[in-house]
């Protein structure tokens, strides 16, 4: 999914690593163990009661505890450039959040057309 070649709209294109889908849910550990049933995987990353993520079939699924920005289904982006896609998002039109540091990611939210919620991060080095 990375990258940043020209598209057909003759723009340069966002550079992503990746797009994951993010639900919100009130109690993580009833959460991890209801999608560990139903996908028949274990989770491949759990910090506490914040945050979840499992990878299976080459996607992922990430779930918002107590690290939840919206009550409502989000989209987390993983952009290589950080302030580039926040510039891009800005001058789209988006209401764009100041970037802050989270325990293992720099991150902004945006709302885009629709309101839906978007989480664009990228890792903290160190």
């Amino acid at each position: 999914m990375s990258g940043s070649a020209s598209s057909d709209t003759g723009q340069e294109n966002l550079d992503v690593g990746s797009l994951t889908p993010v639900l919100p849910v009130p109690d993580l550990t009833s959460a991890v163990a209801f999608w560990t049933s139903v996908l028949g995987v274990a989770p491949t990353f759990v910090d506490g009661e914040r945050w979840a993520q499992f990878d299976f079939a080459g996607r992922r699924l990430a779930l918002a505890g107590t690290d939840a920005v919206t009550e409502y289904p989000a989209l987390m982006i993983k952009a290589h450039d950080l302030e580039s896609a926040r510039e891009r998002l800005a001058e789209a039109g988006a209401a764009v959040s100041e970037p802050h540091d989270g325990p293992h990611e720099r991150r902004f939210t945006a709302s885009s057309p629709g309101s839906w919620e978007l989480i664009v991060y990228s890792r903290r080095n160190g």
